[in-house]
């Protein structure tokens, strides 16, 4: 399994139909990148011939052997063929296992020609997990083709491809503090949402001519469209980050999300971190235990800072008031605590910064 740059380097270095592989394989949970990177795939093939396109969507009922029997099947008008299957879960079930090994290993027997594969093979899946990645039908997918991961991009990747995006359609922010002052702002209206954040740079490129955005122009004309998650707002938590977990509060709860979900994740990293703390304190590995709790990813860095910056008392009051919390979402008087349970969650916020 590769990463999107491979796709890129890869599109880059073909020269025939014949350098196209026949079986393409993405996963991922951000739909732009998603979208670009299919779309780039799509242009290329479509450019060497590949104009026939046929869509498969797996549900429930779906029938297999239609995708066994695509790559033997023939345009009407003799073009080269596109197909796209697309599995929503990532969980193709036992007889979808089945037969997505049947027809790598029928991707494996046809011989590629000097005109490249008849049919072109494109499976679209979400994020997968660890499990999926090893399971018997993933690993012959990914040897019988190629398959791309596109990652999601972490918050701090965010300004840097901010600036990518402008400087792909002539544009620039400010050199020095203002410039990147800029970036910062545009990503905190538009995290957690890149087709908005797409749609937003392509706003300043209709508004104000190729050359150097002063930050005024770009705060006039961004608008606030940032989404968040309630991993997110733990990634905040355990960072640090008092001013981002507001943010992210206040957008939370404007959008309706559950208290009670967010209160829950909440703790339950709370629990973690006081678990990670104590083993610390006997000494005992902090790796090993983040492993055992499937702590992967931006929290496996998170974690060890956390953990060096947060002082025990604090770590304590922290899980006395998210206990508090949990009183008060149900209903009980909860003492020493804001009426406004969101409120309660920026004072957990505040002992762990």
């Amino acid at each position: 399994m590769v990463k999107s740059d491979a796709l890129q380097v890869h599109l880059k270095s073909l020269n025939s139909a014949a350098s196209l592989k026949p079986l393409y394989i993405f996963s991922g949970d951000e739909p732009l990148l998603m979208m670009e990177a299919m779309d780039q795939l799509r242009a290329t093939a479509k450019k060497m011939g590949y104009t026939d396109r046929e869509v498969l969507l797996q549900e429930r009922g779906f029938d297999w052997s239609a995708l066994l029997s695509a790559g033997q099947t023939m345009s009407l008008f003799g073009d080269k063929r596109w197909v796209e299957l697309r599995i929503p879960t990532g969980k193709p079930g036992r007889d979808g296992a089945d037969a997505l090994k049947q027809f790598s290993a029928q991707i494996d027997s046809q011989p590629v020609g000097p005109d490249g594969p008849d049919t072109i093979f494109c499976i679209i899946l979400p994020k997968l997990d660890g499990k999926t990645k090893t399971s018997a039908w993933f690993s012959a997918l990914d040897e019988a083709g190629m398959a791309i991961q596109l990652d999601s991009l972490d918050r701090t990747q965010l300004p840097q491809w901010i600036a990518g995006r402008l400087k792909k359609q002539g544009q620039e922010v400010q050199s020095g503090p203002d410039g990147q002052r800029a970036l910062a702002f545009i990503a905190e209206q538009v995290e957690g949402n890149l087709i908005a954040a797409h749609q937003e740079i392509q706003k300043l490129g209709l508004l104000h001519p190729e050359g150097v955005l002063t930050e005024g122009q770009i705060r006039s004309a961004i608008l606030k469209v940032a989404r968040y998650n309630v991993f997110e707002l733990t990634e905040a938590m355990l960072a640090g980050d008092l001013p981002r977990l507001n943010r992210m509060l206040d957008g939370l709860k404007g959008e309706g999300e559950p208290l009670v979900l967010i209160l829950w994740s909440v703790t339950e990293e709370l629990r973690i971190l006081s678990k990670l703390k104590a083993a610390s304190d006997a000494g005992e590995s902090v790796q090993n235990l983040m492993r055992a709790n499937r702590i992967w990813g931006n929290k496996e860095r998170l974690y060890p800072m956390a953990l060096k910056r947060v002082q025990p008392l604090k770590l304590r009051r922290a899980m006395q008031v998210a206990a508090g919390l949990d009183r008060q979402a149900k209903g009980l008087h909860a003492a020493e605590l804001p009426a406004d349970p969101w409120d309660g969650l920026r004072l957990v916020g505040n002992l762990l910064r």
